[in-house]
């Protein structure tokens, strides 16, 4: 009855967030602005995943809290969205080469997968995940 549509984010400047989720895989399939420029919304997919951005004129700041990984996880919300790669190690070498994180560390899991971290323009996390469980459905 029920599957996952998108994942909504806040940005302050839509362009840098398009170029850098476009580097992530993901490709820019509607945009939306309003008439007085106070909002625009685009929509990135990537397979089924949709990626919402929404950019106001006028922002708020999130939290500092909410910039580090071990600082956000207690406070209660969505605390970060995750892509997959077939190979962590490659995925890091190219987020280094892209310039996108200097120092990555792959970290194995509780859970039992690899993942690192980078944040987006606006350090809104994303966990970059290697997960070969084959995990029922």
């Amino acid at each position: 009855m029920f599957s996952f549509h998108h994942v909504a984010l806040s940005v302050s400047d839509l362009e840098k967030s398009v170029a850098f989720y476009e580097l992530l895989g993901f490709r820019s399939v509607f945009r939306w602005q309003n008439e007085d420029g106070s909002l625009a919304i685009v929509h990135l997919k990537q397979s089924e995943a949709l990626l919402e951005l929404f950019c106001f004129a006028s922002t708020v700041a999130a939290p500092a809290s909410s910039k580090q990984l071990a600082t956000d996880l207690p406070r209660i919300g969505i605390k970060h969205f995750g892509v997959r790669v077939d190979d962590i190690h490659m995925a890091k070498v190219r987020m280094i080469s892209l310039g996108l994180a200097d120092n990555i560390e792959i970290v194995k899991g509780r859970t039992g997968i690899e993942y690192f971290f980078l944040a987006d323009p606006d350090e809104i996390l994303v966990e970059v995940v290697q997960d070969n469980r084959n995990l029922p459905a």
